[in-house]
């Protein structure tokens, strides 16, 4: 990809003022599939709900509603009821234009096997409405920026998966891009994968001052990158927010000893401090600043070796907790009490 100064000329200046205005807006949006039990399948359910410049996760279970929101967001689908818009444009109708300005890097697989990675994502370009030259030019850069510059030429059907998801997310950077959705980019990967492709997504937005929309299901991922999260259940809004707000220091400690957990839940309890066991600590409700006295004072009476005292900050899983869901696909992680 081209230097951060070259690329921002390529892409329209947004109006003075627009700085703060969100690049993605829904107001009462659904979607209803035919058939299903009662004649219809609702995918989304009176979402309203503004994206704001920046990394921000689409986060929910598989089967949320993500995917549709998606489409509709590009124009691929039409809207039961409601209204969406994408950079100020109508997605209803003003879908062509908006994918000329938006990338779009797909969940499932969409490559050709028979064709090198230059060959599909220069293709790509020109789908984009880039003149031949330009297309040419532009997946050099594109594929150079996302590591695979020096298997360019490479049969695509030859690549690893995570070589695959690069090229993908080039073909979504192919265009120059005001915004780019990203469903589900780290699927397949290894761990190493995933930490590479999250640390491409993160240097994307911060570099190129692309705003990204990463809707994935895996909440430590999206804990990582994202600046600002949406999170949807059930084609529901559950909340959206900046990730400070998600994250923010709870009124709980959370206490680690290398040994004798048992003994200071018991010393905590007899003076009244309600512990609860959590994994390998203890978490603890701070009443006031004698909450922390009291810790330390049980810790040194019992000649343990203390390896943690902190604040515990909430963690974005909570708030699928908290909302009930019990779905098999959502993946916990982020289990660490800190």
């Amino acid at each position: 990809m081209r230097a951060p100064e070259t690329l921002g000329a390529m892409i329209p200046s947004p109006p003075p003022g627009a700085g703060d205005a969100a690049v993605i807006e829904t107001t009462a949006l659904s979607k209803v599939y035919p058939g299903g039990p009662g004649g219809g399948v609702t995918a989304l359910d009176g979402l309203t709900v503004r994206f704001a410049p920046g990394i921000t996760g689409l986060i929910g279970a598989n089967g949320a509603g993500k995917s549709t929101l998606i489409k509709i967001l590009l124009g691929l689908l039409v809207p039961t009821q409601g209204m969406a818009k994408v950079l100020g444009h109508d997605c209803v109708k003003d879908g062509e234009r908006i994918r000329q300005i938006v990338g779009y890097m797909p969940e499932h697989d969409c490559l050709l096997g028979d064709v090198s990675a230059t060959e599909f994502v220069t293709h790509m370009g020109r789908m984009s409405g880039l003149p031949a030259t330009a297309a040419r030019e532009r997946a050099a850069e594109a594929l150079r920026h996302v590591g695979l510059h020096e298997e360019r030429y490479r049969l695509i059907g030859t690549y690893s998966t995570g070589m695959k998801q690069r090229v993908k997310l080039a073909q979504a950077l192919v265009g120059d891009p005001r915004l780019l959705l990203l469903d589900e980019p780290t699927n397949g990967l290894d761990p190493a994968g995933r930490n590479a492709m999250l640390e491409l997504i993160a240097k994307i937005g911060e570099e190129f001052g692309i705003s990204i929309v990463v809707a994935s299901h895996l909440l430590g991922e999206i804990e990582r990158i994202c600046d600002h999260l949406v999170a949807i259940e059930a084609g529901r809004l559950l909340r959206a927010d900046t990730m400070d707000s998600f994250t923010k220091a709870s009124q709980t400690l959370v206490v680690e000893v290398e040994d004798g957990l048992a003994r200071l839940e018991d010393e905590l309890a007899r003076r009244g401090l309600m512990p609860r066991a959590y994994q390998r600590s203890l978490l603890v409700p701070i009443g006031g600043d004698d909450t922390y006295d009291a810790v330390r004072d049980s810790v040194a009476d019992l000649g343990l070796p203390l390896s943690r005292l902190e604040r515990r900050r909430h963690q974005v899983e909570e708030l699928f907790r908290d909302a009930g869901s019990a779905d098999a696909d959502m993946n916990l992680e982020a289990a660490d009490a800190g």
